[in-house]
């Protein structure tokens, strides 16, 4: 335990009345953060923020930690005005950004010194504190590594650990598990849930999971700045009850397929793959239906509960014109030649000194299909990528891209491939069109050919409303478009996604999933790695890694049966994930303990 259960004060930890924050920019329009903003956080109580990008999510938390100042409305923070006295806030608050500033070249325990001598804690305050934080966070076998050489997910530990040094009042958390792997996500919320459920601290947390948001005693959901909602997460999920369905495709593996055309409908507030089926929720009033019940006219369908999911994206419809999410179409489908297999793997190794990042790992993938890579932070996946796109030399192996060598000719390998890295390669200095144009001339398009291309990543990603905006300010969602144009501009064979939704919202990865399965509907082959297990259902085969290793390959149904047992016989793929990954560090563990010790 970190502290004695505190007194859970009868007033709200937070009240925001009618406030509004507004951005201004010399070269850029105004932008409206907060417009009106009314809302409570109530003491010792778990509450999610949750809403699209640019929702004004970030702008609330960064208010409440009196890093900004609000331009109309009031904001009380534990019975404080924040605006007139953040500093009074700031002493019994604790803030933790996306991106915390841990110090890489300092080891674990110099992080906790540096940051207990910014909060001034004592000496004795330390020693009480220390042993806490270490346990709870798991860390203390490795107090003595660097910052820099912990995973994601160990990394996010520490910057919590270093943020509860002071032991809070009130707990400010901006997408605390954005970019951690499901695994290193369960143990992060099973220490917020400890601090709420047993030290009785208030906690206000965005996320972009909304399952995260659900296990919340309250959520508020934001959207342009305003509040949509705010309640209970029953109340966001009655928003679609009745309306929510689940349907059996005809064909084995026609689920990815059946998803798009339903996103394609007016009546259609959502679609997702879901086991091999699709769930969808529709509305009928006010909507031309025809299309639909043709689509679905002799397939089972069959009425379910209402999910918090889909309480969320009818919400989010609600609050503006539906809009149909597009799919891309590409100049020319990628027609195949030669052989089905498109990428071959074969004992695939990468070292770096004396550590084996990638372990002797063996998969292939066909030509048009989805595949995807998943594992947790530090598994060895965008290693692999690297060295799959000629970026990384492997240390030993065979691999083969679209009948390339990669080891031996990585420059003709690149040649057919477009690649998407996590922090998108973009230029921020450069507009939106001249980085399409750097781009373009680094694939060696020239005259009719470039521009023609580049008029189709206009059109096709919607970028033409933001074409002379400077990319380093475009929202998340709109990076993300930029560099997936950027991406296919020389129309490559092969495209490489390296958890390309991390920390992006609910509609913004629909939009994405509708772009990615269209282009393998017209050929294109797609690998991708992501810590959203739910987007693994889009994949037609998956391989899970870990430790380098390459744990279970197979289609997500086959993923997910691997993991059910008598109690839970529909296991969904983060659980299946978890269970893989958990058995095979466990038999591991197992190895080593039984391994004869060498004599000294």
């Amino acid at each position: 335990m970190i502290a004695a259960p505190r007194t859970v004060l009868v007033s709200p930890a937070l009240i925001a009345e009618n406030l509004s924050q507004a951005f201004r920019s010399k070269k850029e329009p105004l932008v409206q953060a907060l417009d009106g903003v009314s809302l409570e956080v109530r003491s010792g109580e778990l509450t999610a923020l949750i809403g699209p990008d640019g929702a004004g999510k970030t702008t609330l938390i960064r208010l409440a930690a009196g890093l900004l100042r609000a331009d109309s409305g009031t904001l009380r923070v534990l019975g404080v005005d924040v605006n007139i006295d953040p500093q009074r806030v700031q002493d019994r608050i604790s803030y933790m950004p996306q991106r915390f500033g841990l110090y890489e070249d300092l080891t674990v325990a110099e992080n906790l010194d540096l940051y207990a001598d910014l909060h001034g804690v004592s000496a004795d305050e330390r020693a009480q504190r220390y042993p806490q934080l270490m346990t709870m966070t798991a860390l203390a076998p490795f107090k003595q590594r660097l910052a820099g050489q912990l995973s994601g997910g160990m990394k996010q530990k520490l910057g919590l650990a270093c943020t509860l040094i002071h032991s809070p009042e009130l707990l400010l958390l901006d997408e605390p598990t954005v970019g951690v792997d499901p695994l290193s996500r369960r143990e992060l919320w099973e220490i917020v849930r400890h601090l709420v459920t047993d030290e009785g601290m208030t906690v206000l947390l965005s996320t972009a999971y909304l399952d995260e948001a659900e296990r919340c005693s309250r959520v508020v959901m934001l959207h342009h700045g305003k509040v949509l909602s705010q309640g209970t997460p029953s109340d966001v999920t009655h928003n679609a009850e009745g309306l929510s369905f689940i349907v059996q495709p005809s064909q084995p593996h026609g689920a990815r397929t059946l998803q798009g055309q339903l996103l394609d409908r007016p009546d259609i507030i959502d679609a997702v793959p879901d086991g091999g089926r699709v769930r969808f929720v529709r509305v009928t009033e006010g909507q031309d239906v025809s299309a639909t019940d043709e689509l679905l006219r002799e397939l089972t369908v069959t009425p379910v509960p209402a999910s918090f999911e889909d309480g969320f994206m009818m919400l989010l419809r609600r609050s503006a014109d539906h809009e149909q999410v597009k799919a891309i179409t590409v100049d020319r489908p990628v027609i195949g030649e030669g052989q089905p297999v498109i990428v071959k793997v074969r004992d695939l190794v990468k070292r770096f000194g004396d550590f084996v990042a990638v372990d002797h790992i063996d998969f292939e993938v066909l030509r048009g299909e989805i595949f995807g890579l998943l594992g947790p932070n530090g598994a060895g996946k965008t290693t692999t990528f690297r060295m799959l796109c000629g970026l990384l030399t492997a240390s030993g192996g065979q691999l083969n891209i679209a009948g390339t060598d990669v080891l031996r000719a990585p420059a003709s390998a690149r040649s057919r491939l477009g690649y998407v890295a996590q922090k998108f390669s973009l230029y921020g200095p450069l507009t939106v069109a001249e980085n399409l144009e750097f781009f373009a001339s680094a694939y060696g398009l020239r005259g009719e050919r470039r521009r023609a291309r580049i008029a189709w990543a206009m059109k096709q990603f919607e970028l033409e409303t933001n074409a002379h905006m400077m990319s380093a300010q475009l929202p998340g969602g709109f990076k993300q478009r930029l560099a997936m144009a950027a991406a296919l501009l020389h129309e490559p064979e092969i495209l490489f996604l390296d958890e390309p939704t991390s920390g992006a919202d609910p509609l913004a990865r629909r939009v994405f999933w509708r772009q990615i399965t269209a282009l393998a509907e017209q050929g294109v082959t797609v690998i991708v790695t992501t810590h959203f297990m739910q987007e693994a259902e889009y994949c037609d085969r998956v391989a899970i890694m870990d430790a380098g290793k390459v744990l279970a390959k197979g289609s997500p149904g086959d993923i997910r049966q691997r993991a059910s047992t008598p109690t839970t016989l529909e296991p969904s793929m983060e659980d299946a994930f978890i269970a893989i990954v958990q058995d095979a560090r466990v038999e591991q563990a197992q190895l080593v303990a039984s391994a004869p010790k060498e004599a000294a």
